[in-house]
């Protein structure tokens, strides 16, 4: 009958309508959110970079956000997840016999650059530092203490309270390695605690450097 068919009629555009609007919404929703998706990507930097602006080591540093930062010398791990550059030459360079250096090293001696910390910025992988107190035996950055890469381990300096003494094996000083002048030690200290004799004519010190005693080394005997 009429009726019937008008019926079906309203039924089937009412199905329609419904579809219609449904079909609408979801276009709607997939729209906003290639929106949102799109805001989000291209914020992400912006983002990535104001955080790692707000990770720093501390005030004592230089800040990755200082447009005025001059960088001379680059540093990383061995594998590149920690990356940090100074803007001076070292103040001094030392060869440290002390047990502590030998036994955390693996090796005889540790040869560090000592930088103010001012003319220091972590430029990479802040997260990935870690940090131990020796004299404590807790992995903490109570100074000072030693500093390392959380990947793949590589010691990275030792902070002190107001210095930052850097390992110049971990230098980008060119191929092959041209290390300055300013880089090359300028005395032993803690030699009494040497597992090998230095045959040089660097100063020997009993302790730390112009606060004990000259020694002479076997060799020079």
């Amino acid at each position: 009958s009429e009726n019937e068919r008008i019926g079906v009629a309203a039924l089937l555009w009412k199905d329609h309508a419904v579809r219609a609007a449904t079909l609408s919404l979801v276009l709607s929703l997939m729209l906003s959110l290639c929106i949102w998706a799109s805001a989000t990507l291209l914020a992400a930097p912006e983002r990535e970079g104001i955080a790692n602006m707000q990770k720093e080591l501390g005030e004592e540093f230089a800040s990755i956000g200082d447009e005025t930062f001059a960088a001379k010398y680059h540093a990383s791990c061995h594998c590149q997840a920690v990356q940090y550059e100074v803007g001076a030459d070292p103040v001094d360079a030392k060869i440290c016999h002390c047990v502590v250096c030998q036994k955390l090293h693996g090796a005889p001696m540790q040869w560090a650059a000592i930088f103010h910390k001012r003319h220091v910025r972590i430029t990479h992988g802040i997260d990935h530092l870690r940090f131990y107190n020796s004299e404590r035996h807790q992995h903490e950055r109570i100074l000072p203490c030693k500093v390392s890469c959380a990947v793949c381990g590589t010691l990275i300096a030792d902070e002190g309270r107001k210095m930052w003494l850097a390992f110049p094996s971990l230098f980008d000083f060119g191929h092959p390695p041209q290390v300055p002048t300013s880089f090359k030690p300028t005395c032993h200290i803690f030699y009494g605690m040497r597992v090998i004799d230095m045959n040089d004519d660097l100063p020997k010190w009993s302790g730390h450097k112009n606060k004990s005693v000259q020694m002479l080394s076997l060799v020079h005997l």
